[in-house]
């Protein structure tokens, strides 16, 4: 079931209604079965894997907190953590590391071949297993208790606003919540309609709007699009993978909202304001950056232990993201070049004595420059995250060098002798303009304060003025945008 579809609206409608008309000692049982229900609507067979996950974990915390050896709880950590890569592993990256193997036995002419297996990935997989693990890492480390109600327990692995795309929840922060008793609020059903009605606009226009250009363009390199094209797709890809993923976050945290539970902030205008690739990183996918931080980059040694440590930890912690996102070399690079980024602007920092490599008198122009740069090298590495191959992602970065630097050629023969058409229509174009200019402005007033909580100031006229309009917009909008599916469902 997708968020952007009728169903999920009248499930979402009918869930909310009946949660605050039940007993607050019951709300947990019907969340719990909506759950279970919203996650089989795309592959029943599947909840099973949800299923042995929430039952491994759940009993290995009792395990874990009811011993007083180490090594006993070290071995129902390790059990945990294997049986949820070993789910993880199987079905999405066996067939990556079948093939890779098997390129390594035909070079050395060994007759044997790992078999390929037709695996369907199960939606969310890799979010639910991690929010899982977060549990018994953090019942070992002695920072919560393990949660005695299953019920709960399950809750918290399946809770149905943030299943298949995120935020990854800590349990401290989420289980507190659901146990919670909630009663009707006026003000927290208002503002988490408004966060999810944000979040449509995110997905449905500014995404999916986008999605138009970027197919168009790496979907069909052969058609001799010049680097200028190239360019301009890769930068809306960047584009469509905020709101995308951007908007799913802000519709699971707007229904979550209705029913009085906090999710955590996902993404913080990661490219219009971000001042370095750490910043960045502290501003997108900021549930999953912490996730790493805490369960792999703390655990390697962080940085204490030497500068040489800490660059090659960030190099495995974000070699691993990489690997996270998709089961392909293409992800790979995508997450080395971050943790390159990231591991020289910390080596220049600390030589330099200072934030960015140019340092101007004006602060304003320091700040738009060190913006700019950072948007600049994290949408180069998204060549890779988009291109369908390793060899799509080379043309296009040959292509951009040639055309943009004017190597094999003047730059009014390159123009002249490659398209720059996109062909999605003047329409879709406007609105693509239109769309951003807004996306700029809304996050531009969030970097102050929060946009959405600040319209409930204004007059009942200008509010519903504001409504009107952007129901309108989005009527206009939608019909000529791509229609897509959310981005972050294939991870």
């Amino acid at each position: 079931m997708s968020f952007c579809s009728f169903h999920f609206i009248f499930f979402f409608f009918l869930v909310f209604v009946l949660y605050y008309k039940l007993p607050s000692k019951y709300q947990w049982v019907l969340l719990l079965i909506s759950s279970y229900y919203f996650y089989m609507c795309w592959k029943p067979e599947f909840i099973i894997l949800i299923l042995i996950s929430t039952c491994i974990d759940y009993f290995s915390g009792l395990s874990i907190e009811r011993t007083d050896s180490k090594k006993i709880k070290r071995m129902w950590l390790l059990l945990s953590i294997c049986s949820n890569l070993s789910i993880l592993f199987f079905f999405k990256y066996f067939n990556f590391f079948g093939d890779n193997i098997n390129a390594v036995l035909r070079t050395f002419s060994i007759p044997f071949s790992v078999p390929a297996l037709n695996i369907i990935l199960p939606v969310g997989i890799s979010f639910y297993t991690f929010q899982t693990m977060s549990y018994t890492i953090e019942v070992y480390r002695g920072n919560i208790k393990a949660e005695r109600h299953f019920g709960y327990f399950a809750l918290f692995v399946t809770y149905f606003p943030q299943l298949v795309a995120g935020p990854i929840e800590r349990p401290q922060d989420l289980i507190p919540q659901l146990k919670a008793t909630h009663q009707f609020s006026y003000d927290n059903a208002v503002y988490g309609t408004k966060l999810m009605a944000w979040g449509f606009f995110k997905k449905l226009v500014v995404a999916d709007t986008a999605a138009l250009f970027v197919d168009k363009v790496y979907n069909n390199l052969g058609n001799n699009y010049n680097g200028w094209s190239m360019i301009i797709a890769t930068f809306l890809f960047a584009m469509q993978v905020y709101c995308d993923f951007g908007g799913y976050s802000d519709i699971a945290r707007g229904c979550a909202h209705v029913m009085g539970v906090n999710l955590m902030v996902n993404f913080k205008s990661p490219y219009f304001f971000s001042r370095s690739i750490k910043d960045y990183w502290s501003r997108n996918h900021v549930s999953l950056s912490k996730w790493f931080t805490s369960y792999v980059y703390i655990p390697l040694g962080g940085s204490k232990k030497g500068l040489l440590r800490k660059y090659l930890n960030n190099m495995v912690t974000f070699l691993l993201s990489g690997l996270w996102h998709g089961a392909d070399w293409t992800f790979v690079i995508w997450g080395g070049l971050q943790s390159v980024y990231l591991n020289i602007g910390d080596f220049l920092r600390k030589k330099l004595k200072r934030e960015h490599i140019i340092n101007l008198k004006n602060a304003r122009i320091q700040t738009f420059m060190s913006i700019a740069v950072t948007c600049c090298l994290s949408c180069f590495s998204l060549i890779f995250f988009r291109a369908n191959n390793m060899s799509d992602a080379v043309l296009v970065i040959k292509t951009i060098i040639r055309d943009i630097f004017g190597f094999g050629g003047y730059i009014n023969d390159i123009i002249q002798n490659h398209t720059m058409e996109f062909d999605v229509g003047k329409t879709a174009t406007v609105f693509m303009g239109l769309s951003l200019l807004i996306l700029f402005v809304f996050d531009w007033f969030n970097e102050k304060y929060d946009a959405i909580e600040k319209t409930a100031g204004l007059s009942k006229v200008v509010q519903w003025t504001g409504y009107v309009g952007f129901i309108v917009y989005l009527i206009l909008a939608i019909p000529n945008s791509a229609g897509s599916a959310f981005i972050y469902f294939q991870f």
